[in-house]
């Protein structure tokens, strides 16, 4: 074989292992992506049914219930619209507690129950993931806009019935 078969033999066989490092270093990567989720959206059936995924908000108030086993969790994250049951079996950070932002990534479960593999709670006073930030904003303006609808329909039927009262005449 001459000398320049020989570099290319090289050459091919160098770039051939390099596109098959990338492609295991890609595959790797795409299995380990979780794709953040609103309770919201798992109740609109948006979450993915075989694959991690982040669900993130607010651990609602007086739901923090430790099982016997006293390392079995179960909280309910909200985005104050919809609640999602998480079970947790492990160390909770120490900065989770009720009221205050969490972000669980595990699967959900059929019976509803989202099972999480890890636990996240918010780090300080002022953060809050920018996409849970977000999720909790559209669930208060949806909320205030169904509070204005409620209001609205409340007050036209009492209007109506004050327009068709009789009125005293002198």
């Amino acid at each position: 074989m001459k000398l320049r078969h020989k570099k290319l033999a090289l050459i091919g066989g160098a770039l051939a292992l390099l596109g098959i490092i990338a492609a295991l270093v890609l595959n790797a990567l795409n299995s380990n992506i979780a794709l953040y989720i609103s309770p919201t959206d798992v109740k609109n059936g948006k979450a993915p049914a075989d694959k991690l995924f982040r669900i993130g908000g607010l651990v609602k108030e007086a739901s923090i219930q430790r099982q016997a086993d006293g390392v079995t969790i179960r909280f309910i994250i909200t985005d104050t619209e919809n609640d999602i049951p998480v079970d947790y079996v492990g160390i909770l950070p120490d900065l989770f507690m009720e009221g205050k932002g969490a972000v669980a990534q595990g699967r959900m479960l059929e019976n509803g129950v989202f099972k999480a593999q890890e636990v996240l709670a918010k780090h300080d006073e002022n953060y809050m993931p920018p996409e849970a930030a977000q999720a909790l904003n559209e669930a208060h303006v949806r909320g205030v806009e169904k509070a204005a609808e409620k209001a609205a329909a409340e007050a036209a039927p009492a209007a109506s019935t004050a327009d068709t009262t009789p009125k005293a005449s002198n």
